[in-house]
């Protein structure tokens, strides 16, 4: 596997599926990862997280002002049901069991095998995050596997299925992303 840094001009596009998230954050030393179902675009190479007051990872995020939006695979279904369903108020050493990793700029834990790392800083607005648990980050640095996506743009069908994107519905069901079409809508498409 190799990570390549993307454009922050193009790394909106890792979110662009609809894909289910997992969020990471540090502060002091401690860290954590939550799943995160509720990830979307907030504009251009901005980020809107629904992070509940309930979340041990809010307390990070709060804190340090910075969170990491990942993308998880196939190959991570059970990660991503352990970083849901395990709190680290009730399991202090829940980070142990996951397979973590740092960039040498961040100070954040990244979780290995996503298709890609968005690392945000956190736009405050203490209306949206109180009210609405609500937080809006700028995307200051991404990362993705370039072997499911590289120049800005996905590639699932050159990619293995254990890498492909995964939509989490309920009662521990996922679905992976499928094959791509490419229509032709004239010039000026991207």
């Amino acid at each position: 596997m190799a990570i390549t840094r993307v454009e922050t001009s193009k790394a909106y596009r890792l979110l662009q599926l609809g894909a289910t998230t997992m969020i990471s954050a540090k502060h002091d030393g401690d860290e954590d990862a939550m799943a995160a179902s509720w990830v979307g675009l907030g504009g251009p190479n901005k980020v809107i997280a629904y992070i509940g007051k309930q979340a041990y990872s809010r307390q990070l995020v709060e804190k340090s002002g910075y969170f990491v939006v990942h993308i998880p695979t196939v190959q991570q279904m059970e990660t991503v049901l352990y970083v849901g369903e395990h709190s680290k108020i009730t399991m202090p050493h829940k980070t142990e069991n996951l397979d973590l990793f740092y960039q040498e700029e961040f100070d954040i834990p990244m979780i290995k095998g996503s298709a890609g790392w968005l690392v945000c800083k956190v736009i405050p607005n203490s209306h949206q995050e109180e009210k609405f648990d609500s937080f809006m980050g700028e995307i200051v640095a991404a990362w993705s596997d370039d072997r499911v996506f590289k120049n800005g743009h996905w590639i699932f069908d050159d990619a293995p299925d254990e890498l492909r994107t995964v939509h989490y519905v309920a009662g521990g069901q996922f679905y992976a992303i499928g094959k791509g079409s490419k229509f032709n809508h004239g010039p000026g498409g991207n």
